[in-house]
Order: C-alpha cells, then sequence, then structure tokens
C-alpha cells in the first residue's frame, strides 16, 4: 500500500478548514490503496519521510517565510533523507493573511534542494478560504493520493 505523509502546522480556523479540506480529498472513497498519515510538522520525523511515497504540506505564511514549525521539520529531515527521497512527488498549501510569496520561495528553494517533484497546483490562499479556496485544497489532497494509487 502507498504512503501519502500530510505534514502541517495548523495554528487558525482558516488553516484547520484547508487542512480538513485536504484530508478529506486525500481520503475520498475513489481512492483506493493509499494510507494517509497526518503528522503536526514539529512531530513528523525522518522515519515517516522515509516511509512514504508522496507528501503534502501545509503551513501559515509568518512574516513573510513558513512558519517555524514547518522549518523545523525541514531542517530535522533534509540530510537523512535527501538522496532516499529524491523524485518523490509532493504538493503544498499556504495560508497568509496579505503575502504569501516569501512562503512559496522558501518551500520550493527546500524542496529543489531535496529533489522532490511537485506533482499538484500550489494552493495559496490570503484572509478566509472562500469556498474556490477549499475546493482547490480538496483537488490537492485527491490529485497527490489518486498520483499514489497503485
Amino acid at each position: 500500500m502507498a504512503t501519502l505523509l500530510l505534514v502541517h502546522h495548523t495554528p487558525s480556523p482558516n488553516l484547520q478548514a484547508m487542512f480538513e479540506a485536504v484530508v478529506s480529498g486525500a481520503t475520498t472513497e475513489e481512492i483506493e490503496g493509499v494510507d494517509v498519515i497526518r503528522r503536526p510538522a514539529l512531530g513528523a520525523t525522518v522515519s515517516d519521510v522515509l516511509g512514504a511515497d508522496g507528501y503534502v504540506l501545509g503551513t501559515p505564511a509568518n512574516l513573510g517565510y513558513m512558519s517555524g514549525a514547518l522549518k523545523h521539520f525541514f531542517d530535522q529531515i533534509y540530510y537523512p533523507c535527501l538522496d532516499a527521497t529524491r523524485g518523490r512527488p509532493f504538493g503544498y498549501y499556504v495560508h497568509g493573511g496579505s503575502d504569501v510569496a516569501g512562503t512559496v520561495r522558501g518551500i520550493e528553494s527546500i524542496t529543489t534542494g531535496l529533489g522532490w517533484e511537485q506533482a499538484a497546483a500550489t494552493v495559496t490562499v490570503t484572509g478566509t478560504p472562500s469556498k474556490a479556496d477549499l475546493e482547490s485544497c480538496w483537488e490537492l489532497g485527491a490529485t497527490m493520493a489518486a498520483q499514489l494509487m497503485s
């Protein structure tokens, strides 16, 4: 069975709604043979990353960058996972109050260094997520899980 790892930092109701939409998409009944593992960014481990076939990342944009929790996740897994996870698919979502560009740049820089392949459109939201934003999050989860189906 394939494994999709959702690594998230979800400190607000807006991010919770986005996270729940991603989970709903990834676990829809049309998806078969994919185990969806959810881990808070501060609790995700090297073993979680090595054991997964693909990844979805979620973070707020804090002062122009990803959350410290997601950065800590990357700091912990970067070198131990560098060669073993090269080429694996990932997608991500970001929520910010006004600007998410620095967060997007940071995630793209680190995942490029890891050699991960972006396999779904990035979802970026400022302010309260709209119905369309939440549908995009659902699509992100469903797309990533569907790509891992056997």
